[in-house]
Formats: structure tokens, sequence, C-alpha cells
């Protein structure tokens, strides 16, 4: 058996829960329990005391993790959020919009967690603008930051679904930035210390290889259905809304097609957090990442995946 914590609840993590949801882990012959937690701090802990054998979660925090301890030992081996799942909505069109233009407007910035503005504010730096002359609102929730968009008294938010979809669909809203449009952003990965890795190595390949068989399930599934097959998990979401936000994910290409993690989009996740002053050292890809996994349950045959 291997235990599987949750890192949060969010849409974004649709792959986590469909897989429990369609069996893909029984069809690998491999019986995974899924825990919930209450936040991503406890869960990484849970992690490191062994109270867990997997959890999901950014490799931002692995990262960090190396960052304070290059013995550490715990890793990414199984990518499935493979882009940047943020928005920037902003309440007039901008149909020209760069990340520049952020320095120039009142922008309500995600609180809950670091990586949305970690990842941000380095589009804004590469776009020839300072992070630190965008007018930040920072503290609120993203349905806090949701409600001032609607009532007038900020320029522009960053969120995730459903929060974007609600204000594009009600009119409130308007789509100036999908953020997984940048190309390639390692955002959420399994993650497992490299002894569990080794112990457990032939259930955690089933673990794999169920992911896989989940992101071709979810490549290949209308947001309609995945909204119906995922309900038990988001009762209070309305199905059309569930669906249209996992379309609008499916077409940024926002999961990969395969548990492959691409350096490429390690890297660029590394090179934010370094730009943002969240890592103190260059940290080599090896040393967060095991893909002998994901290729082994994919045969050593994946695809590339093309950079918007």
């Amino acid at each position: 058996m291997i235990t599987l914590s949750e890192n949060f609840r969010a849409l974004f993590y649709a792959p986590f829960y469909a897989a429990h949801a369609i069996g893909a882990y029984a069809a690998e012959g491999v019986d995974v329990q899924l825990r919930e937690s209450s936040s991503p701090e406890r869960t990484a802990a849970a992690l490191a005391a062994g109270d867990v054998d997997v959890m999901w979660g950014g490799p931002l925090r692995v990262l960090l993790l190396h960052d304070a301890d290059p013995a550490c030992e715990v890793v990414c081996f199984c990518d499935v959020v493979a882009r940047d799942p943020f928005f920037v909505i902003g309440r007039a069109p901008c149909p020209d919009f760069r990340p520049a233009d952020l320095a120039r407007v009142r922008l309500a910035t995600v609180s809950e967690v670091p990586t949305p503005w970690l990842c941000l504010q380095d589009d804004i730096r590469r776009d020839g603008a300072d992070p630190a002359a965008v007018p930040r609102v920072t503290g609120q929730t993203m349905a806090q930051n949701a409600g001032a968009l609607r009532e007038g008294r900020i320029d522009a938010v960053q969120l995730f679904q459903p929060y974007a979809e609600d204000l594009l669909s009600s009119g409130a809203g308007h789509l100036w930035y999908a953020a997984a449009t940048r190309g390639l952003t390692a955002y959420t990965t399994l993650n497992a210390r490299r002894s569990v890795i080794a112990e457990k190595r032939d259930e955690l390949l089933g673990v794999v290889r169920g992911m896989h068989r989940t992101l071709q399930w979810l490549r290949a599934t209308p947001g309609t259905e995945v909204a119906r097959t995922l309900h038990g998990f988001f009762p209070d979401l309305p199905p059309p809304l569930f669906a249209a936000a996992i379309d609008r994910y499916k077409a940024l290409e926002l999961y990969g097609p395969d548990p492959v993690t691409r350096q490429e989009g390690f890297d660029r996740l590394a090179a934010a957090m370094r730009s943002g002053g969240a890592l103190k050292r260059d940290i080599p890809f090896a040393e967060c990442v095991d893909t002998s996994l994901a290729e082994a349950a994919v045969g050593g045959d994946y695809p590339s995946m093309i950079v918007a």
C-alpha cells in the first residue's frame, strides 16, 4: 500500500483526483490510500517525517528543501501539472497585454501560496519592468480578490480556476494573461524520499503508470465528463463552471502528455525562484528530480513538449 497525501484542494489538481475516480491505480495493481491535508506545510512535514509515502505538490518546495539542506533526499518523480495554472484577469479589456503593463495597474496577487507571484514577477522582469514597481495588493484570498475586482476596487487579479472562469463567464473580468502560455514550468509533481522510492519501487512504478493512464484519460475526455467524474471532490462547484474551467486548462496544455519531468520546465521554475530571491544557489536538476520511474512507465519513448 502507498499512502498519498493531498497538498490542498484545488481544481488544477484534477489528475490526482481523477486517478482515484477512474480506478487508474487499481488497474495497475497498486493500492493507493489518499490522505487529505489541511495545508502544504503540514503535508511536507508529514512526508519528511515518514508519515506518508508520497505527496503531490510544487517542485518549488523540493527546491527549497535542497537549498536549505543539500543532503535532503526528497525528490520529484512524476510530472503532472507541467505549466502554470494561474491567470491575470482584468476589469477592462487589454488585448495587447504584456507582463510589463502590470507596473501601471493595481494588481491583487495570490497570498495563499508563493509560486504564482514568484513566476509572475519573473515574467515581468523578463519583459523589462521592475516587479517591485507593481502596485500590489497582498494578504487577501483569491475569493476576496475576485470580489474586489467585481466591485471595481482593483484593476486586475491573479488567480486560478474556477475563480478565473467565473469572472470571465459572468463578464465581470477579461483575460489578460494565462501564465501557461509562457511555456513549460514544472508546477506540480509527485514527491517522495529517495529511500522510499528504493524500498517501494515496484509499487511506485504502478503509481506512475496509473498517473500516465490518468493523463491520457484527461486529454481524451471532455470537460463535462471530467466534471461529472470528479463531482464528489468538488460538490459545491456548478458542473457547467467546472467543465469550462477544465476545458480551458486542457486547451492550455496544462497537463503533460506523460509523467516525465522535463528539465526545461524545472529550470524555468528555478530561475523564477532565483530572480525572486527564494533560492540562494543554483540547484542541479538531478539533485531534485528522479525521472527513472516515469521513463520506465512510458517505456522510455516519450514525446517532447512543444513550448507555446
